[in-house]
C-alpha cells in the first residue's frame, strides 16, 4: 500500500467512525466522497479502498476523470457511481449526464428541461451504438436554507445556492413529470455561520412535505466534514464528505 493510499484508509476509517457515532442506531447514511481537485489517482485509491460513490463540481474535471476511470475494466473504479454536486449550467447538461449517477443541484425548470432532453439524447446514442441501457438520471432539486427571496440567491456561488422552499413542489413536479430524469429528494448546504442542526432541522421538514406527495423521493443529501453530525441527526441519507478524507485541497499551479 503506498503511503497516500494509507492516508486516505486512515481519513476514511476516521469519517467512518464518526458517521457510526452518530447515527447511533439510525440507518447509517451513505457516505459520498467528494474529491474534486485531486486526482484521478486518488479517486481510483478510494474505490479499492470500498468507496462506490464520489462526488464533483466542476463538470469539466469530473468529465475527464470519470472517463479515465471508467476505461479501466475490472476495476472498482469502472464502478463508481458520480455524483455532480455543484451549480450546473444548461448547456453543461449534455456532458453530465454521459457519466452523472445523480445530480443533486437542480434549483431552476430549464435545468429540469435541459437534463431531460440530454438524457433522452444520450439513451438513444446507447442504444444506437449498441452500448449497455443508460439509467434514468437521479435528481434532488437543492433548496436555499438562507431564508432569501430569489432574486437574492446568488446562483453562481459554488454550493450556496439552490430553489427557494416555496419553489420545491413545483421543481419537484417538473422532475417527476420528465422523460429520463427520477425524482431523487432534496439536497442543501447549511448557510455559512448558522447553526447546522436548524437548517437542517428545516430541511428535513420539507423533505417530509415532499415525501407525502412524492413517496419514492427518499433521499436527503446534507453534511459535510464540518458538521456531518448535525446532518445525520436531522436524517440525512447522504453525506458529502471531501477534506476530512482526502486533505487539505492541492495548490493550483
Amino acid at each position: 500500500m503506498t503511503a497516500r493510499k494509507a492516508e486516505l484508509a486512515a481519513n476514511l476509517q476516521q469519517v467512518r467512525a464518526r458517521i457510526d457515532r452518530a447515527a447511533a442506531g439510525r440507518t447509517v447514511p451513505e457516505l459520498i466522497v467528494v474529491t474534486k481537485y485531486f486526482p484521478a489517482s486518488d479517486v481510483a485509491a478510494l474505490a479499492e479502498l470500498g468507496v462506490r460513490d464520489v462526488g464533483e463540481n466542476r463538470d469539466q474535471e469530473a468529465s475527464a476523470k470519470a472517463a479515465e476511470l471508467s476505461a479501466q475494466a475490472g476495476s472498482p473504479a469502472a464502478d463508481l457511481r458520480w455524483h455532480f454536486i455543484g451549480q450546473l449550467q444548461t448547456n453543461k447538461a449534455k456532458s453530465v449526464v454521459r457519466y452523472a449517477h445523480a445530480v443533486h443541484s437542480v434549483d431552476r425548470a430549464p435545468l429540469v428541461a435541459a437534463l431531460s432532453k440530454a438524457m433522452l439524447a444520450e439513451q438513444e446514442r446507447r442504444r444506437d451504438a449498441g452500448l449497455p441501457a443508460r439509467a434514468d438520471l437521479v435528481c434532488l432539486v437543492q433548496v436555499d436554507l438562507e431564508n432569501r427571496p430569489s432574486h437574492d440567491r446568488p446562483r453562481s456561488a459554488p454550493g450556496r445556492g439552490g430553489a427557494s422552499p416555496d419553489e420545491v413542489p413545483g421543481l419537484a413536479g417538473l422532475i417527476d413529470a420528465a422523460d429520463g430524469l427520477v425524482l431523487g429528494g432534496l439536497m442543501a448546504v447549511a448557510p455559512l455561520g448558522a447553526d447546522p442542526a436548524e437548517a437542517f432541522g428545516r430541511l428535513a421538514g420539507y423533505a417530509g412535505e415532499l415525501r407525502r406527495s412524492h413517496p419514492g423521493a427518499t433521499m436527503m443529501s446534507a453534511g459535510m466534514s464540518q458538521d456531518l453530525e448535525a446532518a445525520v441527526a436531522a436524517g440525512a441519507t447522504h453525506l458529502r464528505v471531501g477534506s476530512d478524507v482526502l486533505g487539505d485541497r492541492p495548490a493550483v499551479g
